[in-house]
């Protein structure tokens, strides 16, 4: 949201600086996210100055140029080169001396050079209007109309203005703050000064042929004023009116439409002007039959809801109420009567409807938020006022205001004890109440612990007594309060062992060494994904008031969002993919709701592009397992095991098991899961469960000295059943030797008719050490034969000679 500095003081007294005043906003919860100085015209026309023709020559070079010499005042008498049609003796003219930088309308500033022109001397440019940023015109240099003396700077003639704009990130509470009037009372509260509103001056009525309105069957209209005004030119809007919009981003339309957009920036109160023409006798706030065509000003057709709130005339819909006009409710250069609209609509009806549609205008970003049914009459009057003074005209109605049950204000009851517990310092009673006088909440009934508060209508976000202070906080800055000195490091609550957070970052950083890219996908997806794959294990969280069937359920799976995100770029033809998310899943089991925090990893394509040094090589299940074993690793977790997966997610896989209880999968996907999103490159898969293994992580680092003694190698070959995992192998050793087996490691794996169809084969190596002394044979042949003895009952192995 764009706030003009200049425009804030036509509200209140402002004597601080824009960077002064921008710290201030940020402390009472208006945070400033930039702050720009904008100018009326761009460079502000410095260093221009008024100059008079004195003589004109042709050049003696060139056809087109002439040679002029020019008064500038105390600057003398100065030679320029011109090639303007127009020029002549006696005109006063805008002149740039050397050293100037001039502004073009297009293109960027430059600085004004001595120069030699078709060999004769110029001190100097004569501007046309495109040329300093006055207009768009290049027929001629600009002359002027005035009686001002030479080397007068241009500045003093046309005035530009220099402004500074806040811009704001407005939180979705604060609508109340949408507009400079909002933001002024801030700056009333925090300096507790007066507001100045604008003034309204009543202007004659002449009824003719008025309009009336009518509200049918629905609460979606709060207020609805409005009145018709007949006899007006449209026409452009005059420059004080141009340059307030432009000063916030805004392109000036008309005269009418262009006061619309100014109260509705000042006020934070949206308009509408209506082509009376096209009203007709009538105005109808209602509702419209399911699926009636409606054309809106942007020209598309739109299908209506019987829930879509329309303002009508006597034939049908003029305007989505709120939201957005219809192509044939606006006003053109050929309208010389409107009815213009200003009215307070239900912010659950505007933001469904704007939903609906896809819709987000100035109007409905406002009325999502809710707007002050207080000041629709006013702000109604104020633009009729300004219409008049832009467009001509005359009131043709009375003041329509129609208000079927006016707003009841909230009413709260608090205690002073309150305050001084939550903010932790006691704030005097006099300050509390004064604070919150100073934004417009009226105090009663103030004893010496209590008092009751009544807050303004435009004010909908405070209801509750921490409302209240909040308001009082941020009002007297939380930088004013002084924690003591016994509320030291002791004070704060005490952090578990291991902080999820910080652990995820380590992984993160963990994962982006290795080559990955973290994605982050949305926690909405669509209800067909698991009606047809079936890949989640709870009941599904649907989503009450979706805005699309696309997002019609919270992801019971991270699989759907994730394939969308690998689908998106594989068609880019990004085909080698690592990507990573941290990210929620969402069930119901037993009618309660069930929130869960995942790390997937998703691997698809080539290890290393083809190059001189190395062949290509694709990424495997075995680079994924890898990976996760690092992760588990970083997370302190070094005990985990593994089961056989045989879900259908898999073509093949394993679970992950910590403690006896699964914490992950891991595998490729089967070919149908990414051709489902139409992928047909192998998917490697794997899903943790961050929660569970962040209750097992440990940050403790073990210290272990490096043994003097050699490290011994001794090398079997098992033949087992398929059947047999790599897992059950290592159990038996690592409990078989707990004191000398240092580690186990598979470097070679067999199949073949040579053992067996249904037999693998493991080539292991064993390493055993002893950290006080030298292993001699007996000892490794003792342990290698215990090993072999296990082998042999346990898993039925066949040793290898």
């Amino acid at each position: 949201m764009k706030i003009s500095h200049n425009w804030l003081k036509e509200f209140i007294e402002l004597s601080e600086t824009p960077e002064i005043i921008s710290e201030i906003l940020t402390q009472t919860g208006l945070e400033v996210e930039s702050l720009t100085k904008v100018e009326s015209i761009r460079g502000g026309l410095k260093g221009l100055i008024v100059g008079e023709i004195m003589s004109c020559e042709p050049h003696p070079n060139a056809d087109k140029l002439k040679l002029t010499k020019v008064a500038l005042g105390e600057g003398g008498l100065t030679e320029i080169v011109c090639g303007a049609p127009n020029i002549a003796v006696g005109q006063k003219v805008v002149v740039a001396p050397v050293n100037c930088m001039i502004y073009p309308v297009i293109g960027e500033p430059f600085i004004i050079k001595k120069s030699k022109i078709r060999g004769e001397i110029s001190n100097g440019m004569i501007c046309a209007e495109d040329e300093i940023g006055l207009g768009n015109s290049h027929d001629g240099v600009l002359v002027l109309d005035t009686n001002e003396p030479n080397g007068t700077p241009i500045s003093n003639l046309f005035q530009p203005e220099t402004d500074y704009v806040y811009e704001i990130g407005l939180t979705p509470n604060r609508g109340d703050a949408a507009s400079h009037l909002g933001t002024a009372r801030d700056l009333k509260a925090y300096f507790d000064s007066a507001l100045k509103l604008p003034v309204i001056i009543d202007s004659t009525c002449q009824k003719d042929n008025p309009i009336a309105v009518t509200i049918e069957g629905t609460s979606g209209a709060i207020r609805y004023s409005g009145v018709t005004i007949r006899g007006l030119v449209v026409k452009h809007s005059p420059d004080w009116l141009k340059w307030r919009l432009k000063a916030i981003g805004l392109d000036s339309i008309n005269n009418i439409v262009d006061v619309t957009n100014y109260v509705l920036h000042c006020l934070g109160q949206p308009l509408h002007a209506f082509d009376a023409k096209e009203v007709g006798q009538q105005i109808l706030v209602t509702h419209l039959p399911e699926n009636t065509p409606f054309v809106t000003l942007d020209g598309k057709e739109r299908k209506l809801s019987d829930q879509d709130l329309m303002i009508c005339n006597e034939s049908g819909g003029m305007c989505l109420a709120g939201v957005f006009g219809g192509l044939k409710s606006g006003v053109s250069t050929e309208t010389n009567a409107i009815f213009l609209e200003s009215a307070c609509f239900s912010p659950s009806y505007v933001r469904a409807t704007a939903q609906r549609h896809g819709l987000n205008t100035d109007a409905s970003f406002r009325f999502e938020r809710g707007t002050d049914p207080e000041i629709t009459l006013f702000a109604l009057k104020y633009a009729a006022q300004l219409i008049l003074d832009v467009a001509g005209g005359y009131i043709a109605s009375d003041f329509i205001d129609v208000y079927p049950q006016p707003v009841t204000p909230v009413v709260i009851n608090t205690h002073f004890g309150t305050f001084n517990k939550l903010i932790g310092i006691p704030i005097p009673r006099q300050r509390i109440i004064a604070i919150l006088n100073s934004l417009d909440i009226t105090t009663s009934t103030v004893t010496e612990h209590s008092f009751t508060a009544t807050i303004p209508a435009y004010r909908t976000d405070v209801t509750r007594e921490a409302d209240l202070v909040e308001e009082v906080l941020r009002i007297f800055g939380i930088n004013n309060i002084d924690v003591d000195e016994h509320f030291s490091a002791g004070y704060l609550s005490e952090f578990n062992e291991i902080e999820p957070y910080k652990m995820q970052e380590k992984v993160s950083h963990l994962l982006s060494g290795k080559g990955y890219q973290e994605i982050i996908t949305n926690s909405l997806t669509n209800h067909k994904y698991e009606n047809d794959l079936k890949l989640g294990d709870l009941d599904l969280v649907q989503i009450i008031n979706k805005s699309s069937e696309d997002l019609g359920i919270l992801k019971p799976t991270p699989i759907y969002t994730s394939l969308e995100s690998v689908r998106f770029n594989l068609n880019r033809k990004q085909e080698n993919i690592r990507f990573y998310e941290f990210c929620k899943t969402y069930g119901r089991k037993n009618e309660k709701y069930v929130e869960k925090n995942n790390l997937t990893i998703f691997l698809t394509g080539k290890l290393n592009e083809e190059s001189w040094l190395q062949e290509e090589a694709p990424l495997t299940f075995h680079h994924l397992m890898g990976d996760v074993l690092d992760i588990l690793l970083k997370c302190g977790l070094t005990d985990a095991t593994s089961t056989p997966n045989e879900t259908a997610i898999y073509a093949y896989g394993m679970n992950l098991l910590l403690n006896g209880r699964v914490v992950g999968h891991i595998g490729k996907l089967h070919p149908k899961v990414p051709a489902y999103f139409d992928i047909k490159a192998a998917i490697f898969y794997a899903e943790l469960d961050w929660d569970y293994m962040m209750k097992k992580a440990s940050n403790a680092t073990s210290f272990k000295h490096l043994s003097k003694y050699p490290e011994v190698r001794r090398d079997l070959s098992l033949v087992i059943e398929k059947s047999i995992s790599y897992d059950e192998i290592k159990r038996i050793a690592e409990t078989t030797e707990r004191k000398l087996l240092n580690r186990i490691n598979v470097f070679s794996v067999f199949e073949g008719d040579q053992i067996g169809a249904e037999n693998k084969a493991y080539a292991i190596a064993f390493y055993l050490q002893d950290e006080d002394k030298t292993l001699n044979d007996k000892q490794i042949d003792k342990i290698m034969s215990k090993l072999i003895f296990r082998f042999e009952n346990e898993l039925n192995a066949v040793i290898r000679k």
